[in-house]
């Protein structure tokens, strides 16, 4: 399924493959790659509000911005939040950026392999073969309380609304 019309790059209309998930439903599942190669399920995260944090490329400003705002605020929503961060930077590039940029408490997920995330999300950009940037709020039973396809790429997303929803949740 492709979707046109939801996103652009510097003004330029882009595509999403993959069906929009609705909040009030189940959570798609979908297998991502941790920084040790391990396959990460999204579903492993039920039993906590789990933020799901959505972007192109870490090695990117504004992805830089997002992943970093995010890790910050883990800091401040409690034991019972997950946040993690998914990409298509390949687990080696994710850990070395975490690293550099000292962020610590989001997890970084690869969606690298074969775009299970984005497909499943409806968040794979097609002339990119990178991930849309979004965020996502599921709560701990695994179902979609809250989601934000960022308009232009280049923006930054809501972070009050997205914050918002979890603190509801939490």
């Amino acid at each position: 399924m492709e979707r046109t019309g939801v996103i652009t790059f510097k003004g330029n209309p882009l595509t999403l493959v993959g069906p929009e998930p609705k909040v009030g439903l189940p959570a798609p599942d979908a297998t991502l790659l941790g920084k040790d190669l391990s396959a990460v399920k999204i579903s492993s995260f039920r039993g906590k509000v789990c933020v799901i944090s959505c972007v192109p490329s870490l090695d990117t400003p504004v992805c830089d911005i997002q992943t970093r705002r995010f890790n910050k605020e883990a800091t401040l929503l409690g034991p019972d939040v997950v946040v993690l961060t998914a990409s298509m930077d390949l687990p080696f590039a994710q850990a070395r950026w975490c690293g550099a940029a000292g962020v610590d408490r989001v997890v970084t997920l690869s969606d690298h392999r074969d775009a299970s995330f984005g497909l499943a999300f409806g968040m794979l950009v097609k002339e990119l073969r990178l991930l849309a940037r979004g965020v996502f709020v599921l709560d701990k039973a695994g179902v979609l309380r809250y989601a934000q396809i960022v308009k232009e790429i280049t923006t930054e997303p809501d972070y009050d609304a997205a914050l918002k929803a979890v603190r509801a949740l939490a």
